[in-house]
């Protein structure tokens, strides 16, 4: 059972994401989380306020099943099947974050600076998460999908609006990362 607790080669896990694609294609279906957002709007009655969320949402139960199972996975993933709870990154970025004022970096999954419960009564932390929440939000509607939906089952159809979006992920992350991060912390 060792083989599970360790992080697949690409030449298993990626394989795996291209049958589930190839199966979604084949019955006609797009991959993408995104979309649940809307769904569960509707759902909650939103339909009634805005003539975006009125569309038959019964023919989106399927993906509510997959969001459902990405978070019962993710649950098993982390709680049973995690034997160490830290990330296996570069020493330099642990370095240069431990120098930005995380001195959880390479220690735990998530940087208990900004997503501890403390984090909560923390103003700075309390605006940095709404804030990026609203952006990442905005974006994924702007962009018409998530990363998730753009980059795996956007490009696996050949649509260049993916490809544009996908581009434009990774452009703003480098400009995050290298630009305003260090500004920010």
């Amino acid at each position: 059972m060792d083989w599970i607790y360790e992080p697949w080669p690409w030449y298993v896990s990626g394989p795996m994401i291209a049958l589930v694609m190839f199966l979604l294609l084949m019955v006609g279906k797009n991959f993408g989380m995104s979309s649940n957002l809307r769904t569960m709007c509707t759902i909650c009655g939103a339909g009634k306020k805005a003539d975006f969320f009125r569309f038959d949402w019964k023919a989106q139960r399927w993906n509510l099943v997959v969001v459902l199972g990405a978070i019962i996975g993710g649950f098993i993933g982390s709680h049973l099947m995690t034997v160490d709870s830290a990330v296996a990154i570069n020493p330099d970025t642990i370095s240069t974050l431990n120098e930005l004022g995380f001195s959880s970096a390479g220690k735990t999954y998530l940087p208990t600076e900004l997503f501890d419960m403390n984090a909560m009564t923390d103003m700075k932390s309390l605006i940095l998460l709404s804030l990026g929440g609203l952006f990442v939000g905005f974006g994924t509607r702007y962009a018409g999908g998530c990363t998730s939906g753009h980059a795996i089952s956007g490009l696996s159809n050949l649509q260049l609006p993916s490809l544009i979006a996908v581009v434009g992920f990774f452009i703003g992350g480098l400009i995050m990362i290298h630009l305003i991060f260090p500004l920010i912390f």
